[in-house]
């Protein structure tokens, strides 16, 4: 008889393949199924040959496979694919089983499939994976949440085939009830964004503002990333610079036309943000950017119609290279200080007892965000758990001293040369925002009141009365009931 499989993984794109070719290099036995069963039977062939893998025409062969409990992992689309597979295998199962998604399923599917799910005793996992085609074969982030009883069954695999870090220490751990792991998969996405946003501007930065190559400009993304921007990111980025086109001779950089594509967690990330009446701007101004850039055709038709300046960058070549290189630091920071209030306000929403720590950790290795100062805020957070904003602990408020006038003069540069830089500007403007002990909200909840009764708080009375002005002499003393949606 053969030996049971530990695992089974449905889905062969280009994550679920490498998956299973990451749990059998760490001893595991894995069935693998794919709806176009010819993938099985092509992956078997090339890339599985001679593996500890058992190749499955079905579902159900699938299941019969499996030791007991069972322990699926879909990796399959978002959306309907997720719940058309889990209603065809629930049946299947066992109670006890555990059904893992692995896909970028939208948290609040993942607590409704949890719940479904448990009426027939299996155990639901929605696990955030994070690290391309490279993290789901070498060591992934993992972000697994849902039904509690599922982590020890999974544990020994997850932490087997995550990430590594400090002391051998997997960038993998539980992160809580239902749609929890889903929801810091889907921040993480957002803190991607922002963070891709700001590279994509330093680069524009320095080719339209400078007039710079690529061939140029990768050596400086190079050096960057040898010091305090050393991240994925800007790794990649120096990567991609130095590549070229052998068909066109040109970087390939240059050919690729100025249109980025999103999958939707960016989106869902900044809706969310909205929901929780979280600021989040600078993820909501990186989803913008990306719908921006896909109206090539009205940008060109804009480009000769809108007037700009017309002067080109006369200053410090070298000095203003090393500013930009604070400036994106410094608005680094503000992503993820923007990403980790929205965890925290979640965590508050929904009763998911987060820790922040922890989660800094399993984006420390493997994955897209990953970046050297994740262990600055790991330690923040341990230092302070209640900590209410990344800014105020002391590592990071002295790093945004430091970079604070340099950060201010690229943005001035930005504005004078007119290009672009929606995530840096807006990073700052949160940055000045948040440390402004007076806002101008005082006249706009006047306005509210004036022209909805909407009525407003006083600096001279305890919070939480409220106050009505009859500011026309017309309109009486009935004011409206005072909420926040």
């Amino acid at each position: 008889m053969t030996k049971p499989a530990d695992i089974g993984l449905i889905g062969l794109a280009v994550m679920g393949e490498n998956l299973v070719l990451n749990m059998e290099s760490k001893g595991f036995r894995v069935a693998c199924f794919n709806r176009s069963v010819e993938k099985v039977d092509a992956f078997l062939a090339g890339r599985g040959k001679n593996r500890n893998l058992i190749g499955c025409r079905s579902l159900e062969e699938l299941v019969k496979s499996l030791s007991q409990p069972r322990k699926i992992m879909m990796m399959v689309r978002a959306g309907n694919p997720v719940d058309d597979l889990l209603n065809t295998l629930l049946p299947l199962l066992d109670a006890g089983d555990v059904l893992i998604d692995g896909g970028n399923s939208h948290y609040p599917d993942t607590v409704r499939r949890c719940r479904q799910a448990a009426e027939s005793g299996v155990f639901f996992v929605g696990a955030g994976v994070s690290g391309g085609e490279e993290g789901a074969l070498n060591g992934p982030s993992l972000m697994p949440g849902g039904a509690a009883e599922a982590w020890p069954l999974i544990k020994p695999i997850f932490q087997a085939i995550a990430a590594k870090v400090a002391e051998n220490q997997p960038c993998c751990e539980w992160i809580g009830p239902d749609g929890s792991g889903h929801f810091v998969k889907m921040v993480h996405n957002g803190i991607e964004y922002g963070d891709m946003q700001l590279v994509s501007e330093a680069y524009h930065l320095l080719s339209q503002g400078l007039g710079m190559s690529a061939h140029e400009i990768q050596p400086i993304f190079a050096s960057w990333n040898q010091g305090i921007l050393d991240s994925y990111l800007i790794e990649i980025t120096a990567d991609i610079l130095s590549k070229t086109d052998p068909e066109s001779g040109h970087q390939v950089v240059d050919i690729i036309l100025d249109t980025a594509g999103q999958k939707g967690t960016g989106k869902w990330t900044s809706q969310v943000g909205l929901d929780l009446g979280v600021a989040i701007p600078q993820i909501a101004e990186a989803v913008f950017a990306r719908s921006i850039s896909a109206i090539k055709d009205e940008r060109i038709a804009a480009s000769s119609v809108l007037q700009g300046p017309r002067g080109g960058f006369n200053g410090d070549r070298k000095e203003f290279i090393k500013q930009l290189h604070d400036a994106v630091y410094a608005a680094k920071i503000c992503s993820y200080a923007q990403g980790f209030q929205l965890l925290r306000a979640a965590s508050q929403e929904y009763d998911w007892q987060l820790n922040f720590g922890e989660i800094a950790l399993m984006w420390r290795g493997g994955c897209i965000i990953r970046a050297r100062f994740l262990d600055d805020i790991k330690k923040a957070f341990v230092a302070r758990p209640d900590l209410p904003n990344l800014l105020l602990a002391p590592f990071f408020t002295e790093a945004l001293t430091d970079a604070q006038t340099a950060w201010r003069h690229v943005v001035k540069t930005a504005v004078d040369l007119g290009i672009p830089v929606p995530a840096m500007s807006t990073a700052l403007t949160y940055y000045d925002g948040y440390r402004c002990a007076r806002l101008p909200a005082n006249l706009l909840q006047a306005m509210r009141d004036y022209f909805g009764a909407h009525t407003y708080e006083r600096i001279d009375r305890p919070r939480g009365e409220f106050f009505h002005t009859n500011w026309t002499g017309k309109g009486g003393d009935t004011s409206s009931t005072s909420y926040n949606a």
